[in-house]
C-alpha cells in the first residue's frame, strides 16, 4: 500500500520536476516599424503592399541558423512570437507610412472597391545567420497599376552578429531595416 502510494505521488512529481527543468523559450519579433532616417512628402498615391514572402524555414517559427550552404539547425529556445510573413509585411507598411507621411499604405489585396495606384512586392530568398553574419537576400518590385509600369530590384546585405539568439535577431532587425530603406527610396524615385 505504501509502495503504491509512493508510486502514485512520485510519478507526477518526477514529471513536474522534469518539465520545470526544461529550457525556457525566448520569444522574438521583428514587426515593430523602425523610425526612418529620412522622410519625404506624401506620394499622393495609394499603396498596396503584398504579403512579404520568406523562405520556408520560417514556417517552423524557430530561429534558424545555417552551418553551411546546405545545412541549418533550429534553436528550439528562440521562438518567433508571430507569423513572420505577416509581421514583416506590417512592419514594411508602417515604415512606408512613416517615411512618406502617408496613411494610405495598406496590405494588398484589401476589401475596398478601389485599386491602389502602386503595388509593392517583396520576396525574401535568404534571411539567416551563418558564422558571424546575418544574410538577407531579396528581390522587390514596385508596380504602377494605373499605367502598368514597374521597377524590380535585387537586394543583398550582411550584418555582423554574435552567436546568441538575441544578437542574431538584432542583426536581422538591422538587415531588414536596410531593405525597407531601399524599397522606400525606390518608391520615391518611381
Amino acid at each position: 500500500m505504501i509502495i503504491r502510494l509512493l508510486k502514485t505521488i512520485a510519478i507526477p512529481v518526477a514529471v513536474m520536476i522534469v518539465a520545470g527543468c526544461g529550457a525556457t523559450s525566448s520569444y522574438y519579433m521583428l514587426s515593430v516599424p523602425t523610425i526612418p532616417a529620412k522622410t519625404y512628402t506624401a506620394l499622393g498615391k495609394s499603396v498596396g503592399v503584398e504579403k512579404v514572402t520568406l523562405p520556408s524555414y520560417f514556417d517552423k517559427r524557430l530561429l534558424a541558423v545555417a552551418h553551411s550552404s546546405s545545412q541549418i539547425s533550429f534553436n528550439s529556445s528562440a521562438v518567433w512570437a508571430e507569423d513572420m510573413n505577416t509581421g514583416l509585411t506590417n512592419r514594411l507598411i508602417g515604415y512606408l507610412q512613416k517615411t512618406f507621411h502617408q496613411p494610405q499604405v495598406y496590405a494588398y489585396p484589401w476589401d475596398t472597391h478601389t485599386q491602389p495606384e502602386l503595388k509593392v512586392r517583396v520576396q525574401v530568398t535568404r534571411f539567416i545567420a551563418e558564422g558571424d553574419r546575418v544574410y538577407l537576400d531579396a528581390n522587390w518590385e514596385i508596380a504602377n497599376l494605373q499605367n502598368n509600369s514597374h521597377q524590380a530590384k535585387l537586394f543583398s546585405t550582411s550584418v555582423k552578429t554574435g552567436d546568441t539568439a538575441k544578437s542574431i535577431v538584432q542583426a536581422m532587425d538591422s538587415a531588414f531595416s536596410q531593405l525597407e530603406t531601399q524599397v522606400a527610396e525606390g518608391m520615391r524615385r518611381f
